[in-house]
């Protein structure tokens, strides 16, 4: 008894999502309400990252031709892979937010059960430390800043040098000018 086209496409599909994914998360969301589902899927689009209802069996195939087995482990009750093929930290970091504000994190109704950073599969733990790291933008401008720091420094000692020069010079402009009068 052959595959149905249907169910090979739905596959593909999931194994195009998990190949091509900077990073994603596999999450049960058992008990989530409507509301709360409405709004989670909001943020996560606005963090410009897909987020799927996926049949357990058909991620099993397609992880298992994707060569990331490490996941089928993960695959029992309901499961949603949220992807972002742009940015590893963004699923992760939206996910965890969103358990933390609407205090999620003890009552299982929403929980992360596996990450992928670029292929590489990655445990639960290791999502939540993700999801900690400051934002790409933030990074950029720490780094920008420690950058500036060093430049910032040595203009200021070359200003202080130079302020420190003419007011010797109008110092001894001063001495001259009394002993002239003297």
């Amino acid at each position: 008894m052959g595959v149905s086209s249907e169910k090979q496409a739905l596959v593909a599909s999931i194994k195009e999502k998990l190949t091509t994914a900077k990073g994603a998360v596999l999450t049960s969301y058992k008990g989530l309400t409507v509301a709360q589902d409405t709004e989670l899927r909001r943020a996560l689009r606005e963090a410009g990252v897909s987020y799927h209802v996926v049949k357990n069996t058909m991620t099993r195939i397609a992880a298992k031709e994707a060569g990331m087995d490490a996941i089928n482990d993960h695959l029992a009750g309901t499961t949603a892979l949220a992807v972002s093929t742009t940015d590893a930290i963004a699923p992760a970091k939206a996910i965890c937010e969103f358990i933390k504000k609407n205090k999620l994190e003890d009552n299982g109704v929403l929980v992360v059960k596996v990450g992928l950073v670029d292929g590489a599969v990655i445990t639960a733990d290791e999502v939540k430390a993700l999801a900690s790291l400051p934002s790409r933008e933030v990074l950029i401008a720490k780094l920008l800043g420690s950058m500036q720091a060093p430049i910032s420094n040595t203009v200021n000692v070359l200003q202080g040098v130079i302020r420190n020069a003419v007011y010797v010079l109008d110092a001894v402009r001063q001495q001259k000018e009394q002993r002239e009068s003297a």
